[in-house]
């Protein structure tokens, strides 16, 4: 038996899933239907558990039902009750990328440096963020 993980944040992460648990293990484009997962081996369909499923879409879902695409893009992508698309509480938060923040960071530095002072200062910004971010250089 082989055994994988991945890791699986909020927002796109939900794709992970439609593009191989819930098409039973089958790596597949997004444009393939998940029907597909009826005549080929391996995981079954997703289907909601918990007792929290009567709290979600009006009382609409029961436990044991089927979990469908547009469902598993509104939880798990969006956040939001998977029946009516109602916020289920904060929004996932956005974080900026490593290139977002150190230009943000550039845009901010003084007009007036010269430019070795303007250099270094932007060497030391790219350093700080790839450090954060685990990047090497």
């Amino acid at each position: 038996m082989t055994v994988s993980m991945r890791v699986m944040s909020a927002g796109d992460g939900y794709k992970y899933l439609l593009k191989t648990v819930a098409a039973a293990d089958g790596d597949r484009p997004l444009s393939t239907p998940l029907t597909r997962y009826f005549i080929k081996e391996g995981t079954p369909p997703c289907r909601w558990l918990s007792k929290g499923v009567s709290s979600l879409g009006k009382v609409e879902l029961v436990v044991g039902d089927c979990v469908s695409e547009d469902q598993l893009q509104l939880l798990m992508g969006k956040g939001c009750d998977p029946i009516t698309g109602k916020s289920l509480g904060l929004a996932f938060p956005a974080f900026k990328t490593t290139e977002q923040r150190i230009e943000a960071r550039i845009a901010k530095l003084n007009a007036t440096l010269s430019l070795g002072a303007k250099g270094e200062a932007v060497a030391l910004i790219v350093a700080e963020e790839n450090a954060r971010a685990g990047v090497e250089r």
